[in-house]
């Protein structure tokens, strides 16, 4: 009797560990395997899940935990994935390996849409699935239609309910029933990760900045994340701070830090750089004045569980730059760009653009612009939405076009129109004297 848990990430195996402590996954009468894998782009340079710092503290909801990448090693967890004829023979080369006899009997994984837990699903044949959230990603729809031999496995998702009085969308199109967690037991374990932290080395209340990977995703170059980074640090430097604190994300290189060192040094600014191995919510203890981002599910962790003020930075570029549409970062986007302020370089601070009550019906239509064949239910709420609010910020008249969705007109009178181009009108010019 064996329950096995996937994990590829901290902030995902602190998600499990609440859920297990609230009582949700029974009793602590069989045996419990953790599976974690090393997703970054070169795992061989990066510390494993299970070698990092902060997951002393949850080793003991484990009996066991195995390294996905030994086991299918040299090949990367998010590429490889089982052939069709090779399904049963690997399903039982793991089993074996892991000691699982004809299998678990219950299936734990994040990100089920994607390898390496949609190919862990299809190699724990038959068994009960749990999807647990992947923080603000779960408001959003299904990233890729998944087979029914995974889909009718899944029992339940359990997610972190990060933005109150919304539904995640994610896996509602297979009937899967969400089931929230407490905050509490979030940050019950949470303080426990914090526990096994070095002294942070900085002040209490200093401001605290959040990197990404976005220049890795492909989403940004490296200049302009690295140019994101400074237009934050400047900022706070004009609200008057002159000791900061940057939090990079794991699965980013040196290389942000470093840059942005030197600009903290043009500044005359002390800049504290965060132990990368930990989540950036130990840091919230120390009560920063201020938590600056671009779209991390940290700035709604911050201003949900810790009640921290928070801002936002270059999510309108992140909208545009976003592709395909059906991007899952894009729901992300779309929350942190429609509730929180945003931070200007020039230290200000301005509302978020859309009203609190449209919140829901955003995300809903933006949801189904980006899966409509998996939610047509959607598609009238949507409809409603872009009629009268139109596109906006947050969708593509490309995008709307082929939904066959309809949209305001332009404002303003013909005549108030900008005139047309001087090459456009010689062309024009030219044409109509060939037909006379």
């Amino acid at each position: 009797m064996t329950q096995l848990f996937y994990a590829s990430t901290l902030f995902g195996a602190m998600t499990v560990a609440a859920a297990i402590d609230e009582g949700r996954f029974g009793p602590h009468d069989r045996r419990r395997v953790l599976l974690v894998s090393n997703n970054a782009a070169i795992p061989e340079i990066t510390t494993p899940l299970d070698e990092s710092p902060g997951f002393a503290a949850l080793r003991s909801r484990f009996d066991e935990v195995r390294s996905w990448n030994e086991i299918i090693a040299p090949l990367h967890p998010s590429d490889w994935k089982a052939r069709v004829i090779e399904v049963p023979m690997t399903s039982r080369l793991v089993t074996s390996y892991l000691g699982l006899g004809d299998g678990p009997d219950e299936l734990v994984v994040e990100s089920i849409a994607v390898p390496p837990a949609r190919t862990i699903s299809g190699l724990m044949r038959e068994c009960p699935i749990t999807v647990y959230s992947d923080g603000l990603m779960s408001y959003g729809p299904t990233r890729d239609p998944l087979p029914l031999e995974i889909t009718g496995r899944i029992t339940r998702l359990l997610y972190l309910d990060l933005v109150p009085g919304l539904d995640p969308l994610l896996l509602t199109e297979c009937g899967v029933r969400a089931e929230a967690l407490p905050g509490a037991a979030f940050t019950a374990v949470l303080s426990q990760v914090a526990a096994t932290a070095p002294d942070p080395g900085h002040a209490p209340g200093a401001p605290l900045i959040l990197g990404q990977y976005l220049s890795a995703l492909g989403v940004l170059t490296e200049d302009e994340e690295a140019g994101l980074h400074d237009d934050m640090l400047r900022g706070l430097v004009a609200r008057g701070h002159t000791e900061v604190i940057f939090k990079p994300h794991p699965a980013a290189g040196r290389a942000h830090a470093r840059r942005l060192r030197e600009t903290a040094e043009s500044l005359g600014v002390k800049l504290t750089v965060a132990a990368g191995e930990y989540p950036a919510e130990i840091h919230f203890a120390g009560a920063p004045a201020l938590v600056v981002g671009c779209f991390s599910t940290a700035l709604a962790t911050a201003s949900r569980y810790f009640g921290l003020p928070v801002a936002t930075m270059g999510c309108e570029l992140l909208l545009e730059r976003l592709t395909p549409y059906e991007n899952s970062n894009r729901i992300p986007v779309t929350i942190v760009d429609a509730t929180v302020p945003r931070l200007t370089p020039d230290g200000a601070l301005e509302p978020p653009p859309v009203p609190a009550d449209r919140l829901v019906p955003l995300v809903r239509a933006v949801g189904y612009c980006m899966q409509a064949g998996a939610h047509p239910e959607l598609r009238e709420e949507a409809a409603a939405y872009v009629a009268e609010h139109g596109p906006a910020r947050h969708f593509k008249r490309q995008r709307l076009s082929a939904l066959g969705l309809s949209f305001p007109a332009q404002p303003g009178p013909a005549d108030s129109r900008p005139p047309a181009p001087a090459n456009t009108l010689s062309r024009l010019r030219r044409k109509l004297t060939r037909l006379r």
